[in-house]
């Protein structure tokens, strides 16, 4: 692992330097982001004319008498953005229903299928709003035209080279696919005067799934973020007050990591192995009974998924080769599963995963990236080969005839050849700056809590201490697979934990010097208190 000195000086200029808040105005604004609600549509890069005739086609399905339905996406991101827009929408007196597919027998997106069978249950449905999906749905919306149901898109996928003939795109790519649903939701309640307070508070599922999601925390998901996570906090709905006492999670603690690790997961994991309606049920009921029962039943199936994950990765993990791009397919891997066992062994080799589900003629696909290579566009490049597909420069999916698997394995490897060089596959831990244990203190770490909430494109700030003592170091945990230690500098002693480390115990003995990369943080029990490193990684001397 090699470290990146990214600066020094005055520390807090540093960090904010380092994640590109350099002027006056931007500095205001990372410490004091705008609320959301203020924020224009123009700064969300969302097209205006685009949300009048959302707007404008809406009020008439409301004069006509017509139904919606909102088709949402069986993802965390997906669920939450269905839940906005679904209440918005009968907050405003829209005759609403909400659709989640089936991943299994629905799968991604618009299915054409599922639109002919909601038209025949409901022959009053005249308009289908779609929630993180849509933008390459393709021909898959004349299926709507031709039953007389138009179609209005939201989403934040990356585009393809046409875009659908939808009666409007609400679209932008700076922003998670619950982003885009609250924005149009807000509007929506200006337009009709609805309760901009309702709206205000969506903005707690809009965290949800912009963490899930995993958008940068700077700019204006910063801000989304920053405001969700305090209505989050004070939440109100039953489901999640449920979701959170099964998860352990105390309500007015809750934060990106609880989120991202502990929440989010559990939203999930409905759509992975059942059905993701569930999940939606749990964040709209108002029954604290059906809450209580949603939310053991969504603990119990992310359970289910966690060892599902296990074995497919155990699995996997004996296959990976020496292709720069992992490329495994395999009958006995669970189609809910394959993004979550894409993303272990990208973590384990860092290098591109692909994870396919064998199914008969026609196999699903799951995709994970490592940054500096771009995974959809690659894919993109062999159009050729797979049946349909989309996602983000990080993650994709995309279904592809079984009988092709490995022609897209070696073209898909070759295109990576050059691409993927060993600057990109090797691993960095970026460090803000070097500093000295005696600048480590409790007033730091206060303005270290301002960068807050941190996450991908605002991590935790992470520095460099050279030349430091080992006084102790012991394991700890399951397998003893974790390191505890006093460390030592001038005459500075801090407690230091080392998660995963446990495997550099035998080469650490008291007095052995070493430098550490870490993070700062407080550790606080039983009224004792006191400033802890999290130790990133180690390098002996």
């Amino acid at each position: 692992m090699r470290w990146e000195i990214l600066g020094s000086g005055d520390i807090i200029q540093t960090l904010l330097k380092n994640r590109g808040v350099i002027r006056e105005k931007e500095r205001q604004e990372f410490f004091n982001p705008t609320n959301p609600l203020k924020i224009s549509l123009k700064s969300f890069g969302i097209s205006e004319s685009e949300v009048k005739k959302a707007i404008n086609r809406i009020k008439e399905a409301k004069k006509k008498g017509e139904h919606v339905v909102v088709y949402g996406d069986y993802d965390a991101d997906g669920i939450t953005g269905t839940a906005i827009l679904w209440e918005t929408l009968h907050d405003v007196g829209i005759f609403v229903l909400p659709h989640i597919p089936d991943r299994f027998t629905e799968g991604y997106g618009l299915n054409p299928e599922s639109i002919k069978k909601l038209k025949e249950k409901d022959p009053e449905l005249g308009l289908i709003i779609t929630v993180d999906h849509g933008i390459v749905a393709g021909k898959k919306i004349d299926t709507a035209h031709k039953l007389g149901i138009d179609v209005i898109i939201t989403d934040h996928h990356q585009k393809g080279k046409v875009l659908p003939k939808s009666f409007a795109v609400v679209y932008t790519d700076k922003i998670s696919g619950s982003a885009v649903s609250w924005v149009l939701s807000r509007e929506i309640s200006k337009a009709f005067k609805g309760s901009i307070s309702k709206v205000d508070s969506g903005l707690e599922l809009t965290a949800i799934g912009t963490i899930a999601d995993q958008l940068p925390l700077i700019g204006i998901n910063r801000s989304i973020v920053k405001y969700g996570l305090g209505h989050l906090n004070k939440t109100t709905r039953p489901g999640l007050i449920e979701l959170f006492r099964n998860a352990g999670v105390e309500k007015k603690t809750i934060g990106t990591y609880e989120i991202g690790f502990i929440v989010a997961p559990r939203i999930n994991s409905m759509g992975r192995l059942e059905h993701a309606i569930d999940s939606l049920r749990l964040l709209c009921t108002r029954d604290r009974v059906k809450a209580f029962q949603i939310a053991k039943h969504i603990t119990d199936t992310n359970s289910e998924r966690q060892k599902i994950v296990e074995e497919v990765v155990l699995h996997a993990r004996s296959k990976v080769g020496e292709d720069k791009i992992i490329v495994l397919a395999d009958e006995k891997y669970h189609e809910g599963v394959i993004g979550l066992a894409a993303a272990r062994l990208v973590e384990e080799f860092y290098r591109p995963a692909i994870v396919l589900s064998k199914k008969g003629e026609v196999s699903k696909a799951s995709a994970r990236s490592i940054s500096g290579f771009n995974i959809i566009e690659a894919i993109r490049q062999l159009e050729d080969l797979y049946v349909e597909g989309g996602g983000h420069p990080m993650a994709a999916g995309f279904s592809i005839e079984t009988k092709k698997i490995d022609e897209f394995t070696s073209r898909i490897n070759k295109i990576a050849k050059s691409l993927l060089t060993e600057e990109i596959l090797s691993r960095k831990l970026k460090i803000d700056l070097e500093l000295e244990f005696g600048a480590l203190d409790y007033k730091l770490l206060g303005h270290i809590k301002e960068f807050e909430p941190m996450g991908l494109g605002n991590p935790a700030p992470t520095f460099v201490s050279r030349n430091v003592s080992v006084i102790d170091v012991k394991t700890v945990g399951r397998e003893a697979s974790h390191l505890k230690l006093r460390l030592k500098q001038d005459e500075q002693t801090f407690d230091a934990i080392f998660f995963g480390g446990g495997e550099m115990y035998s080469k650490l003995t008291p007095d052995s010097k070493v430098d550490i990369a870490y993070q700062l943080e407080d550790n606080s029990w039983n009224g004792y208190k006191n400033l802890q490193l999290k130790i990133k990684d180690i390098k002996i001397d």
